[in-house]
């Protein structure tokens, strides 16, 4: 074997330890990273703690350098074992690697940049390509495409919304006025909002008695604001299911018969034999 042969050889185990999952190698390697990660956003938690910080300083601060000197040298490896470094380089998980990565040793130079490695916790999205959480795409597509036949929908209902909210943050601001904290209409608005999503706003509360009941009129609304959207969502959503189902009614296997129940199926579930198209 040559020098460039074993070199590629390496390279490709390398590879499949580092981004397969197929193999024990590789989901080891992406558990202990995620373990890492995991710890990782921990350490940068805690010194962001004064108390446990300075306590703890040294060991925080050297087990970040160590984290910190992993990462580097998995980023190094990612680019060496692949054909076009650029590719990952520019990705997402690259951009979001980089930035995992050199926060610490920009913290020499700019204060305070150590935290910004709190951005590790992206990575841990890596856990959808361990746990093969990519079967559930075509779920989220059709959720999209529900969301997105709903959208006029939607708008129309923020739209009545910010219309009642500015109305009845009118309403309060004459009924309550300054004196019991509504200082403005803009102020008394945002108490309104607040109040509609159940948040709550805690600064400031009606006292008089009109003002309390509009209070609770505009929490009761609030409950059936939580719920108009869902239902818009849900039903464009159960009527997209519906067409799939309706578009695959009748379709069965032309080998054994069996009814074919998914749109993009293209095997038999009983007898593999390779659908046709129509």
């Amino acid at each position: 074997m040559t020098n460039d042969e074993a070199k590629k050889g390496w390279k490709y185990k390398l590879h499949e330890i580092i981004y397969g999952t197929h193999t024990p190698a590789g989901k080891l390697f992406d558990i202990v990273l995620l373990i890492v990660i995991v710890y990782s956003v921990i350490i940068v938690m805690l010194e962001s703690i004064p108390s446990v910080d300075g306590k703890y300083h040294k060991f925080l601060d050297t087990s970040e350098w160590v984290v910190t000197i992993l990462f580097t040298i998995e980023y190094i490896l990612r680019l060496i074992c692949i054909k076009k470094p650029s590719k990952y380089i520019f990705s997402f998980f690259g951009i979001v690697d980089l930035l995992s990565t050199i926060p610490k040793y920009l913290s020499y130079f700019i204060g305070g940049t150590q935290y910004i490695t709190a951005f590790r916790a992206l990575r841990l999205l890596r856990v959808f390509r361990i746990l093969k959480l990519v079967r559930f795409v075509g779920e989220s597509n059709n959720l999209m495409r529900a969301l997105r036949a709903s959208r006029t929908k939607i708008f129309v209902f923020v739209f009545f919304v910010l219309v009642i909210s500015v109305l009845l943050g009118t309403i309060m601001y004459l009924v309550e006025g300054p004196e019991h904290g509504f200082n403005s209409i803009p102020h008394s608005v945002y108490w309104t909002i607040v109040t509609l999503t159940t948040v709550g706003y805690g600064d400031i509360s009606p006292e008089t008695g009109l003002g309390q009941i509009i209070a609770t009129f505009i929490m009761i609304i609030g409950y059936g604001i939580i719920a108009v959207p869902t239902g818009i969502v849900s039903a464009e959503y159960s009527t997209m299911n519906k067409e799939d189902q309706q578009a695959d009614m009748g379709r069965c296997c032309h080998s054994c018969g069996t009814e074919i129940l998914r749109i993009d199926a293209e095997y038999c579930r009983s007898c593999g034999t390779k659908l046709s198209p129509d």
